[in-house]
């Protein structure tokens, strides 16, 4: 028999094939908790991470509610740089038309010119 089995060893050797051999046996008890306290711990930091790109100091809500803030500045800015031409524009008129200046002074000082009557209208109680 031992002649037999020789040759089907140096046969596999040869083809490439190795023998079979036996897998060394790992504690099971020692590995799983340390793989469970790996994996719970990587569930943690990771987490952790999602939580504070969420809503830490930089993270996804600070950043829309700055883009918020920064929309609304912009909006209010951009009314004020219109205010701002509106006033440049009468300062421009009121220095330069004299029908501008007459007008301003009628309305809001009374003032009228020579030779024209001016009439007061009150609103009658009933």
């Amino acid at each position: 028999m031992s002649l037999l089995a020789e040759p089907r060893i140096e046969s596999r050797r040869v083809a490439g094939v190795e023998p079979l051999r036996r897998r060394r046996v790992v504690p099971v008890s020692s590995s799983g908790y340390r793989r469970r306290a790996v994996h719970l711990l990587l569930v943690f930091v990771s987490l952790v991470l999602v939580i504070d790109a969420l809503i830490g100091e930089k993270g996804l809500v600070k950043s829309m509610q700055a883009r918020q803030h920064y929309r609304a500045v912009a909006a209010s800015l951009e009314t004020l740089r219109r205010d701002n031409a509106k006033l440049r524009d009468e300062m421009r008129r009121l220095n330069e038309d004299p029908a501008t200046i007459e007008s301003v002074a009628r309305e809001q000082l009374g003032l009228i010119r020579p030779g024209e009557i001016l009439f007061i209208l009150k609103d009658a109680k009933k």
